[in-house]
């Protein structure tokens, strides 16, 4: 799911010789909320996993393309390397959290790149998880969207359910019921208030990929 708490955010993405600032830290980690996010108690997000995507507009751009770096002081700090989705953990450092501590960027000047947010279920290892495990990273998120949203919480989005993407075709089973993958190797559920309290094993004939959370 890509979720956007603010407006669309569009930065002017600027490496070492060609490096440019591209935007002070505490300020992005403030527009994000990523401070609010990982304010909320561990036990109160721990079915999620939270990233931010910063995806060039200009599709010519790969991940490798992007290259993070903080600068505070005389320390110069690599980001960690965007996924091959464009996927970027990022954890406040309060040692940053200071006016003067930038984000450089490898990129050219001129080029902008859109960031959103992406946010997975954590899945147990192997291929059977208890429902609520799972399913309840639904309701997690949306309480951890309105704890980032705050006052902004009425007009936040929400999910509604868990994209499970697979390789190949699969299944899950949950009780008597099977749901198979579509033509994207993708099944989509929708938590139900009577297996969340049942709490069923969700069977999976292979393990996902992943476990997106969805707003549809």
């Amino acid at each position: 799911m890509k979720l956007v708490l603010l407006p669309l955010l569009l930065l002017s993405l600027a490496a070492h010789a060609d490096e440019r600032e591209w935007v002070p830290y505490k300020k992005l980690v403030e527009e994000l909320r990523l401070d609010k996010y990982y304010a909320i108690p561990p036990a109160e997000r721990d079915k999620i996993k939270l990233f931010v995507t910063v995806k060039p507009k200009n599709t010519k751009y790969q991940p490798a393309d992007v290259v993070l770096t903080v600068v505070h002081g005389s320390e110069r700090s690599l980001l960690t390397p965007l996924s091959p989705d464009y996927r970027l953990t990022l954890v406040p450092n309060a040692k940053w959290m200071t006016d003067d501590t930038k984000i450089m960027t490898s990129l050219p000047k001129g080029e902008k790149s859109a960031m959103n947010y992406e946010v997975t279920a954590v899945l147990p290892e192997g291929t059977q998880w208890q429902y609520a495990q799972v399913m309840g990273a639904v309701g997690q998120t949306n309480n951890a969207i309105k704890k980032m949203a705050g006052a902004f919480s009425m007009f936040a989005p929400s999910v509604k359910s868990v994209l499970f993407k697979f390789a190949k075709p699969a299944e899950l089973k949950l009780g008597a019921n099977v749901y198979h993958t579509d033509a994207k190797n993708q099944i989509k559920l929708t938590p139900e208030a009577a297996w969340l309290k049942e709490n069923p094993l969700l069977v999976a004939s292979e393990r996902p990929l992943e476990a997106l959370l969805d707003d549809e």
